[in-house]
C-alpha cells in the first residue's frame, strides 16, 4: 500500500486555489466540503445537489403535532450506534444532540416464529444450540477472513449445519433490519456479519450467547436532520462554499490533467414525476439549456450506478468494472398511522403465550419489565414497546417486510421540546396507540407481488417515499470494496474521487468518513477529536484508498 497518494499543494485555479466540485449533498458530500472548507486558502469548493434539500436520505418531514404529539419526524435515517463518532461530532458542532434509547425489537409473528430482545421466547429456547454455535462460527470467520469472509451467509449457514429455520427466522431478519440489506441478506458476505458483532468501529451491539441479540442495548436517535443539514449548509456558505440545490449534473465531458473536469449542469425539479409507474424521484427539463463548467477536481458523492452513468464515455474500464459491481434495489417506505395494519402483521403487545418460562432471575426481571411491573436497566421506563419490526412472507422466508414504530423510537415523540444542548425533558404523556406513527418498508420492487401495501388504510398514509438502496451482496466485497483504491485518483489521470456509504457499508457514519477521506486525499487536514473516530478513518483510507493515514491536527480548544 502506498504511503503517498495525497494531492500535493499544486494549486490549479486562477486565484491559486484548487477548484473542487462535489456532486451530491448528502452526508458524504457535506463531510467532504466541511473538511475542505477548513482550508479556504487552498480550496474553492462547490456542492451540486439535484434535490431541493441537503442530507440525501437523512431528511425530516412535518407531521400534525396535535394528532401525533410532535411536529416533525426523521423519515429516512433515524438513529444508530453511540460509536458513530463523526456523525455525533457534526451534530454537536451545530448545537444538536442525539438522544439515548434502549433498543427493543420484535421479529416474526406467532409462537413458532416470534422472538425479541425484551423477554425470553420459545424460538430462542428452541435454537439455543444454534445461537451458541453461531458465536463460535463468528470467531472462525474472523480468523479466516480473506476466505470465509467472502462466503454468502446462506452458504455459511449450510456449511456449519445450522437449522434452516434459525437462518430464516433469526439471522436473516436481524441482519436485514439493522444493515438495511433487506431481501438481499442471504447473499450478504460473512465479513459483514462478523463485523456487525465484533468490529469496534462498526458493531451495533455485542453478540449474546444466550439470546443472540442482547437485552435492551443502548442506541441513539438522531435530532431534527433537516434542520441540522440546513444549519450545516449555512455555516459552509459562510466559509465560502458554494452550494447549489435543484441542479443536476447532466453530463461529464472531460476528465484529464490538461482540461481538468468539464461538465454540464441544468436545473432539476424534484417534484416533477416521471410517468409510467416510476419511483417519482424527479426529472430534468430536457428543453433547458445546459451550462458548461470547469473544475480542477471532482468528488462524486452519489450512488455507484448513478456515478457510472454520469461518467459515461469518460469512464475508465476500471471504473466501469468497480462501479458496475454495486447492485441497488428500489424500495418504498410508507409512513402511516394505521395501527390496525400494524397489529395485524406484527407482535406489538406482550402476550403470555409468546413468553417462554424464565431460566434465571435476569429473565424473570425481563418479563416483569415487559409486563410494566418494574423498570429496566438504568431506570428505563417499564414496558414492552418495540421500535423495530420484521416479518417474513410465508411464500418466501428470505423475503421480509421491515417496519418501525417511530413513536416508540424517535425521542421527540416522548420528550417535550428543550433548548438544544439541554438535558432531555421529562417524558410526555404517552401518545394513544391509534395515533402512533409507523413506517412500513416494502423491499425490492421486483417482488411487489408479495407486498401487503394495499392493506394499509389510504386515509392514514402520511407519506410515500421511494429509496434506491444498496444490496450488500457478497459480490460487493469481491468486486467493489477491495478495488475502490484503484479508481480513487485525486490529482491523477481522472482527477476523480468517490465517496458514499456504498463504498463499504450502508451507514450514515460511513458516509461521513468516506467524505472526510476524500478531502484528506485532496490535501485537507483531518481534525483529531477522538481516538476511536481517528482509527476508523485510518482503516477506511487503507481499504478504500490504499494509502496510510499520516496523522491529523489536534482539535483546538
Amino acid at each position: 500500500m502506498s504511503t503517498d497518494g495525497l494531492v500535493k499543494d499544486g494549486k490549479d485555479g486562477k486565484d491559486g486555489r484548487k477548484n473542487v466540485v462535489i456532486v451530491g449533498g448528502g452526508a458524504a458530500g457535506m463531510s467532504c466540503a466541511h473538511t475542505l472548507a477548513q482550508h479556504p486558502d487552498k480550496f474553492k469548493v462547490t456542492i451540486i445537489e439535484r434535490m431541493s434539500v441537503l442530507g440525501g436520505q437523512a431528511t425530516s418531514i412535518p407531521i400534525d403535532e396535535n394528532k401525533y404529539g410532535t411536529s416533525w419526524m426523521n423519515d429516512g435515517v433515524q438513529g444508530g450506534s453511540p460509536a458513530f463518532k463523526h456523525t455525533i461530532n457534526f451534530f454537536e458542532k451545530y448545537g444538536h444532540k442525539q438522544q439515548d434509547v434502549r433498543l427493543q425489537v420484535s421479529f416474526g409473528q406467532g409462537q413458532d416464529s416470534f422472538w425479541t430482545n425484551c423477554f425470553p421466547s420459545h424460538l430462542v429456547d428452541r435454537f439455543s444450540g444454534d445461537i451458541r454455535k453461531f458465536g463460535k462460527v463468528l470467531k472462525i470467520i474472523k480468523y479466516t477472513m480473506p476466505v470465509l469472509g467472502l462466503v454468502p451467509i446462506r452458504i455459511m449457514l449450510r456449511m456449519f449445519f445450522f437449522n434452516k429455520e434459525f437462518g430464516d427466522k433469526m439471522v436473516f431478519p436481524l441482519i436485514a433490519l439493522f444493515l438495511g440489506t433487506g431481501n438481499q441478506t442471504a447473499n450478504v458476505s460473512c465479513a459483514i456479519l462478523e463485523r456487525l458483532f465484533d468490529d469496534p468501529n462498526m458493531k451495533l451491539w455485542d453478540y449474546d450467547p444466550e439470546t443472540l441479540l442482547p437485552n435492551l442495548p443502548l442506541m441513539v436517535t438522531f435530532p431534527h436532520l433537516s434542520e441540522f443539514y440546513a444549519q450545516w449548509a449555512d455555516d459552509l456558505r459562510s466559509k465560502g462554499v458554494t452550494i447549489r440545490t435543484n441542479t443536476d449534473v447532466r453530463s461529464i465531458l472531460k476528465r484529464d490533467p490538461k482540461s481538468g473536469i468539464v461538465l454540464q449542469t441544468a436545473p432539476f425539479d424534484p417534484e416533477d414525476k416521471p410517468g409510467g409507474g416510476g419511483t417519482g424521484l424527479g426529472m430534468q427539463n430536457k428543453n433547458t439549456p445546459a451550462t458548461t463548467e470547469t473544475y480542477d477536481e471532482l468528488v462524486l458523492c452519489i450512488l455507484a450506478d448513478d456515478a457510472k452513468k454520469l461518467l459515461g464515455k469518460t469512464s475508465t474500464w476500471k471504473e466501469r468494472f468497480v462501479l458496475g459491481g454495486a447492485k441497488f434495489f428500489d424500495d418504498i417506505t410508507i409512513t402511516h398511522s394505521d395501527a390496525d395494519y400494524f397489529q395485524k402483521n406484527f407482535e406489538t403487545r406482550f402476550r403470555d403465550e409468546l413468553c417462554a418460562p424464565p431460566k434465571s432471575q435476569q429473565q424473570a426481571d425481563q418479563i416483569a419489565f415487559s409486563k410494566n411491573e418494574q423498570p429496566g436497566p438504568d431506570g428505563e421506563v417499564a414496558g414492552y414497546r418495540p421500535m423495530y419490526y420484521t416479518h417474513s412472507y410465508p411464500e418466501d422466508m428470505h423475503k421480509i417486510e421491515m417496519a418501525f414504530d417511530c413513536t416508540n423510537y424517535q425521542h421527540q415523540f416522548r420528550q417535550d421540546p428543550v433548548d438544544r444542548g439541554a438535558p432531555p425533558a421529562p417524558h410526555k404523556s404517552p401518545v394513544p396507540y391509534e395515533n402512533h406513527v409507523f413506517q412500513s418498508i416494502f423491499l425490492d420492487k421486483t417482488n411487489s407481488h408479495l407486498w401487503t401495501i394495499d392493506q394499509i388504510d389510504e386515509s392514514k398514509i402520511i407519506e410515500r417515499k421511494w429509496w434506491h438502496q444498496l444490496g450488500h451482496r457478497w459480490q460487493h466485497y469481491v468486486r467493489v470494496v477491495p478495488n475502490m483504491m484503484f479508481i480513487n485518483k485525486p490529482g491523477g489521470a481522472t482527477r476523480t474521487t468517490f465517496a458514499g456509504s456504498w463504498t463499504l457499508v450502508n451507514m450514515h457514519e460511513m458516509a461521513c468518513v468516506s467524505g472526510i477521506a476524500a478531502a484528506y486525499r485532496l490535501g485537507a487536514e483531518y481534525e483529531v477529536f477522538d481516538d476511536f473516530a481517528e482509527d476508523l478513518l485510518k482503516k477506511y483510507l487503507l481499504i478504500s484508498h490504499g494509502v496510510r493515514y499520516k496523522g491529523g491536527k489536534e482539535k483546538r480548544g
